[in-house]
């Protein structure tokens, strides 16, 4: 399928396939069994956000363009007698701002308050109970054949609200609809999208098979007048929800102080002008706040004057006259109001020599539908009569141009708003817009839905999104390269989107920086506040006490404050400062229950402040972030403190973002994907291919959320392993065990291993304390000096020996090229271990050769 014209023959798009009359005829008498198998298929909408931008490419100006799908596309619209080139142009122009994804997803936030909106959610932090928006089911949609654009847009929404969409255009009507959602069906690359989308070519008159395919609806949206939309609504089933959008009227407002204003008068002739009125937006009515009829004269004789001007400047596009019957309207319009001319003193008539434009002047202020083409209402209302003088119009009532002074501006917007008005813009901005904004003051993607909710107890009570129960799809182009620290470091943040700059601690190398748009920084964090509930953090119970570190770019105070925010916790904002003191007696004195921190900033804390703390034994809880925290540490908690609860509050890095959590099934250092956000691949460390099932390999992250500078396949230079078996808590979300650095890894002759170092000492002596390896030359030999904490009860002679006897590689080190005394092992206090300035995270290794 592309954007060629459909044979007429088979003008009718069904779910992909090209059909003739007999055949949509089966296709509809088998469309009920169908509907059982459909309606149960997840909504598309990655799918259609990746089509949507392989569409707007081909519809652009760049690379790629697609000369012949613009050309066919530009030619179904130049069918219709009233479009012109530079018309159909727009109009293409306006499908293709609409359907680029950042569009999409603003308006899926905007209408439907997320970007999974058919996701249950839980309401707030303290509730078991979950909300989602879910499709209506079957949505027709029975489109206008005056506006090409309205019928394939309509589409596009009920696809976003997740419906089945059968589209009901006429036969005598271009065919613009069913060539542009072939052309979006055609780039599908997943396939998912053709159950969701026909289009037949049906005319109205055709009733048995329109009250066949209304009869399975569960909802209609019909565009049209008020005997049109009854009409269809008397097709529609019980139940069904028929979405009305029914024509509109529109006028404008000018308040005293601007009636001498040549400008204003100017931009509300061009609204009367552009598009002769066909728009809802149209003024049909130019209200004036004038207290007699001849101020209202002398305004109507000067705006009349104004009207010729303008008119005169936007002559009528091809194919836009008037016809015959539309000529008739006018004219009778135009003699009813010479006739009361003539009759009493309360109306006037202005209009062109050549029949061009023309305005009614009337003493009355009751709202009147003008007969359009340039034809306009001059009536008078004070501001104080606007509510009782539009109220009949109410359900009609649609944009109100208003020009005021700033300080009556809320004043009167208030009562039009009052009086029925939907939307009220500046004079002159009528037939303008904003992207997302409601359309006859309703969004459309909540009347295409329907809310529902669920209450399921406590089985899912670290449960915050259905999120965490899906398995997750694969984001990926075929072809994407993995992308390592030089090319993430080479990214150029969009400077429109980059409102959040963060920097990595430097514990791992110079400092690094990441921007992130304020939607991505904040739909992260709510990702990442999935995660610290499934760890265990209660908001509803919880006393909080935020220790990360803050200042100088770093994002990890600044995080988990947003974290705590969006969970709904009580939270006491401390950060990680020196006065440990006064940590401690405010963790006391506010009885703080539960801490996020640093581990080593942590492990100071309890070791300096222990006896307070250990008095209190109030802390149930510690989540930390940032490093692993020690075995060791862990059980000092418990054994001296009386913590209950040690776990990892997120694994992340400013890099990519929040990128994994622990539930209580996640032992050390296990994490589930906070798939939410992120999409993991582990490659193998020699080659860019999937690692085989439970060996270690590079972390390859790819988060969903970075508009300001997207990050794919990024290799965060950690290594892992998957763990296949299923979590017993039930969630989808992959497992894998976190291995440690890429980069802890150093050279001193030989290749040595930081976590072997870790690990030999773990193994042979029971030490699960902090290790820093400190590298120095002093131009004759290499000095390795290994630091252990003080007071664990390990004599560092004795570690030093286990280290020689169970790694054959140091050993050769020590033995060979280093003298004896190369290889040197500390005990030191917690405040002798060197940390990263900014994150206080424990620098693994300390490597003073590059000092020398």
């Amino acid at each position: 399928m592309n954007g060629s014209l459909p044979d007429p023959r088979t003008p009718h798009l069904w779910q992909g396939q090209w059909l003739d009359d007999a055949a949509l005829d089966a296709r509809l008498a088998a469309l009920p069994a169908q509907l059982h198998h459909d309606l149960a298929r997840a909504a598309p909408l990655d799918a259609l956000l990746q089509a949507a931008a392989a569409l707007c490419e081909r519809l652009g100006d760049g690379a790629g363009r697609d000369a012949a799908l613009v050309a066919a596309l530009l030619h179904t619209l130049e069918q219709d007698p009233a479009t012109d080139r530079a018309q159909a142009q727009a109009a293409l122009a306006a499908i293709r701002d609409t359907l680029a994804p950042a569009a999409l997803r603003a308006k899926l936030q905007r209408e439907l308050g997320s970007l999974r909106p058919q996701v249950p959610r839980r309401i707030d932090g303290d509730a078991d109970a979950f909300e989602a928006w879910a499709p209506l089911g079957l949505l027709v949609h029975v489109a206008p054949g005056n506006v090409p654009t309205v019928a394939p847009l309509s589409v596009i929404e009920g696809l976003l609200a997740g419906n089945l969409n059968v589209l009901k255009t006429s036969s005598q009507v271009p065919p613009f609809a069913q060539q542009l959602l072939a052309a979006l069906l055609a780039l599908d690359a997943s396939g998912t999208l053709a159950p969701f989308i026909s289009v037949v070519a049906v005319p109205s008159r055709q009733i048995a098979r329109l009250h066949g395919l209304f009869a399975l609806a569960d909802g209609i949206a019909a565009w049209g007048g008020e005997a049109a939309i009854a009409s269809i609504g008397a097709l529609a089933p019980s139940g069904c929800r028929v979405i009305d959008w029914g024509h509109k009227i529109s006028f404008a407002y000018l308040a005293a102080e601007c009636l001498d204003d040549e400008t204003v008068l100017a931009a509300a002739a061009r609204d009367v002008c552009l598009l002769e009125q066909q728009a809802c937006s149209s003024p049909q009515c130019l209200y004036v706040e004038v207290g007699d009829r001849a101020a209202l004269f002398a305004f109507a004789e000067r705006f009349a004057r104004v009207l010729a001007r303008v008119s005169a400047q936007l002559p009528r596009a091809p194919g836009a006259e008037p016809q015959q019957q539309e000529w008739a309207e006018i004219s009778t319009a135009q003699l009813l109001a010479s006739l009361e001319t003539a009759c009493s003193d309360t109306t006037r008539v202005f209009s062109a020599p050549d029949r061009g434009w023309r305005v009614f002047a009337e003493d009355h202020p009751a709202l009147r539908a003008s007969p359009l083409f340039r034809s306009i209402w001059i009536k008078p209302l004070q501001a104080a009569q606007v509510v009782d003088t539009l109220r009949p119009m109410r359900r009609w009532l649609q944009t109100a141009g208003l020009a005021a002074p700033v300080r009556r501006i809320a004043e009167l917007a208030g009562r039009l708003i009052a009086a029925g008005v939907t939307r009220v813009t500046c004079v002159g901005e009528q037939l303008g817009g904003y992207a997302g904004e409601p359309h006859d003051g309703v969004y459309a993607l909540q009347r295409y839905s329907r809310r529902v909710g669920l209450e399921l107890g406590q089985a899912l009570a670290q449960v915050s999104s259905f999120e965490e129960l899906a398995a997750p799809a694969n984001p990926l182009r075929a072809g994407t390269p993995v992308m390592d620290k030089a090319a993430f470091l080479a990214l150029q943040p969009d400077p429109a989107l980059a409102h959040v700059l963060v920097r990595s601690g430097g514990s791992s190398g110079a400092p690094k920086f990441s921007a992130y748009s304020w939607d991505d920084y904040h739909a992260q964090m709510r990702a990442a506040a999935d995660g610290l509930r499934a760890a265990g953090l209660d908001p509803a119970r919880d006393r909080c006490i935020n220790l990360f570190m803050a200042g100088h770019l770093y994002g990890g105070f600044i995080s988990f404050w947003t974290i705590l925010e969006n969970l709904g916790a009580a939270q006491l904002p401390m950060a990680g400062i020196d006065d440990l003191a006064e940590v401690a007696r405010t963790i006391v004195e506010r009885k703080v229950d539960t801490l996020l921190g640093m581990p080593f900033y942590l492990g100071q804390l309890f070791e300096q402040q222990a006896p307070l703390l250990r008095e209190y034994r109030g802390i149930r809880k510690v989540f930390f972030g940032g490093e692993h925290m020690s075995g060791a540490l862990r059980q000092r908690l418990h054994d001296e403190f009386g913590v209950e609860l040690v776990r990892a509050a997120s694994y992340g890095s400013n890099d990519a973002g929040p990128l994994g959590y622990q539930c209580p099934h996640c032992e050390d250092t296990t994490y589930h994907v906070l798939t939410q956000s992120q999409y993991l691949e582990i490659l193998d460390p020699e080659a860019d291919r999937a690692v085989a099932p439970g060996q270690a390999g590079r972390l390859v992250f790819t988060s969903l959320r970075r508009a300001a500078a997207p990050v794919q396949r990024y290799e965060i230079g950690d290594m892992g392993r998957w763990v296949d078996a299923p979590c017993p808590c039930g969630r989808a979300a992959p497992r894998f065990q976190l291995l440690g650095r890429c980069g802890d890894v150093f050279r001193v002759g030989n290749f040595l291993s930081y976590h072997r170092f870790v690990k030999t000492l773990a193994d042979h002596a029971g030490y699960d304390g902090p290790l820093q390896i400190e590298l120095d030359h002093d131009g004759r030999a290499y000095t390795i000096k290994v630091r252990v904490l003080e007071g664990a009860g390990h004599d560092p002679a004795a570690l030093r020996a286990l280290l020689l006897a169970h790694d054959p590689v140091l050993r050769e080190e020590v033995d060979g090229p280093l003298a004896s005394s190369g290889l040197q092992l500390e005990a030191v206090a917690l405040a002798g271990f060197v940390t990263a300035p900014v994150t206080g995270k424990l620098k693994p290794i300390v490597d003073l050769r590059d000092l020398a």
